[in-house]
């Protein structure tokens, strides 16, 4: 008779093989060092910023494990005031009402704005120049009605498994979000 004999699995190896599993299966390790960390594997589950918690500490632009941050800004339309002096285009305290960059919140240019009528003004993001440092958003937070906020955008985001910027939000404002609300709205 043939003895077998169990050897226990290390903390690596449990790891690699939690990895192979098919998506959407949830493992939550109960051994070890791992001792009630929860391994998300989820497809239908993605990170977001939850708009009613986010701060614009700027740290979604810095901690971010691409290049550039798949945190943008993006416009309530329907919130916007459409404003000619707005928080979250200008500077505070700007002498002159004009579009030249000292003026200007955003740092790489990344709010357009189109004249509508007096005294409305059109602003729109534009995604490829956002680096999701989020200084238009707290301006306008500050200073407007919020229409400015941060999102993370699916399309760019890799979803890792434990988001870095999520373990520094001071906030708790970066959280899994379930496919159906992958895309946090601001109220309005």
């Amino acid at each position: 008779m043939e003895k077998h004999t169990t050897t226990p699995i290390s903390r690596k190896r449990f790891l690699q093989l939690c990895g192979s599993i098919a998506a959407g299966t949830t493992i939550v390790a109960v051994s070890g060092a791992v001792a009630g960390r929860m391994i998300r594997r989820d497809a239908d589950y993605f990170w977001q910023i939850d708009p009613s918690k986010c701060t614009f500490c700027g740290r979604c632009e810095k901690e971010c494990v691409l290049p550039v941050s798949a945190v943008k800004c993006v416009h309530a339309n329907k919130v916007c005031g459409y404003c000619d002096l707005c928080g979250g285009y200008y500077r505070t305290n700007v002498k002159d009402l004009n579009t030249a960059a000292e003026n200007l919140m955003c740092p790489t240019g990344a709010i357009k704005r189109k004249y509508v009528e007096d005294p409305y003004f059109e602003y729109t993001i534009d995604e490829s120049l956002c680096n999701g440092c989020g200084k238009c958003a707290k301006g306008c937070n500050s200073f407007g009605n919020g229409s400015l906020y941060l999102q993370v955008k699916q399309d760019i985001c890799k979803n890792c498994n434990e988001c870095k910027i999520s373990k520094v939000c001071p906030s708790g404002a970066i959280q899994r979000a379930p496919l159906d609300r992958a895309y946090m709205l601001k109220d309005g």
